[in-house]
């Protein structure tokens, strides 16, 4: 499968399927000099494959997890390029999962003013989420990704096979972000949410969270109206993820906690719930309230005196209500009394 984004200004492919990873090959020159950013989790047999495609090429591997989004790792794989030669023709590839495509585009976005990157997203939440919009970015005082930019990739490959040594939590983790995909754009992408054998379809869950995605990003790039919808559940999700350092719980997980605040039917509300305790992820977890509100006032998508906060109704609608801090806070607090 293909699916081709068209932007005002960039157009780029995104494989998906089975082995998509030899694709790669159409995309690499002997000429040119590729810098392999990945991880210490990824297989090495993936990471030499990879390279075996590349004639001129090095690797450069980091620690998995959110720790590694920092200006010292940011710092340190710039400077490797350097050391590498890296040249402005030349091209970085970002192999892992979210971490890895958010860090390797932030540097490629920013190195010599901008060089050429290709994306392997290797996790079910890079693969459905942050592999494509053009979103990459570095964290800082633990509030996600301040630090960023609007910056494509030339391909993004997206290989099911990649998944099979992955974690369940992480793959339900990063299915989190197709349920919600489900719930602000697409009824028929959640009703398969609602199917007890559901992973029995991963591939039509990915395909149509990208359709939605790649529907989305092409109207609003730049996030000024539509694209922030995909925020639905990041806001407090973001607020819990940071008040446990970036550690405790997943990303996924999280975004899963802040989209139950914003579910205005309660038959919905129960229903999602439900979805994920299947999944198995947590519903309920123990925060200040205070705490978590003031890393919410610091969010990238504050305003001085609001937030933009995304709201469901039913399945496959979502608007956007700007809410002061004050109303946020009263929101959590009237839930967490309620329950």
């Amino acid at each position: 499968m293909e699916i081709q984004i068209q932007l005002q200004h960039k157009s780029y492919p995104i494989y998906l399927g089975n082995h998509t990873i030899d694709k790669l090959q159409a995309y690499v020159s002997d000429e040119k000099k590729y810098f392999i950013l990945t991880d210490t989790n990824i297989p090495e047999s993936l990471v030499r494959q990879v390279q075996s495609y590349c004639k001129q090429s090095t690797i450069y591997k980091v620690e998995p997890g959110e720790n590694s989004k920092s200006f010292a790792t940011y710092k340190a794989v710039c400077e490797a390029c350097l050391a590498y030669g890296m040249q402005r023709s030349d091209v970085l590839i970002a192999l892992g999962g979210g971490v890895i495509g958010d860090l390797g585009g932030f540097v490629a976005s920013s190195y010599m003013r901008g060089i050429s990157f290709m994306s392997i997203p290797t996790t079910t939440l890079s693969q459905i989420d942050s592999s494509i919009g053009g979103k990459v970015a570095i964290n800082l005082d633990h509030v996600k990704n301040i630090i960023g930019a609007f910056y494509h990739p030339d391909a993004v490959f997206i290989d099911f096979t990649t998944l099979a040594t992955l974690p369940k939590r992480h793959i339900q983790s990063g299915l989190v972000e197709a349920l919600k995909a489900g719930l602000i754009h697409d009824a028929s992408l959640y009703e398969i949410f609602k199917q007890p054998d559901y992973m029995d379809q991963l591939e039509t869950i990915v395909f149509k969270a990208l359709l939605v995605k790649k529907a989305v990003v092409e109207q609003d790039e730049k996030e000024s109206g539509l694209r922030k919808t995909l925020n639905f559940g990041h806001t407090i999700g973001h607020g819990i993820e940071a008040y446990y350092d970036l550690k405790t719980y997943y990303h996924g997980e999280c975004v899963g906690l802040g989209m139950l605040y914003f579910l205005e039917d309660q038959k919905l509300q129960e229903q999602v719930k439900t979805i994920l305790q299947h999944m198995q992820i947590p519903v309920d977890v123990p925060f200040e309230i205070s705490k978590v509100m003031q890393i919410i006032a610091k969010d990238k998508k504050a305003k001085q005196t609001h937030i933009d906060v995304v709201r469901v109704d039913q399945p496959g609608h979502a608007y956007i209500q700007p809410l002061e801090l004050s109303e946020i806070q009263a929101l959590i607090e009237r839930s967490h009394h309620e329950k």
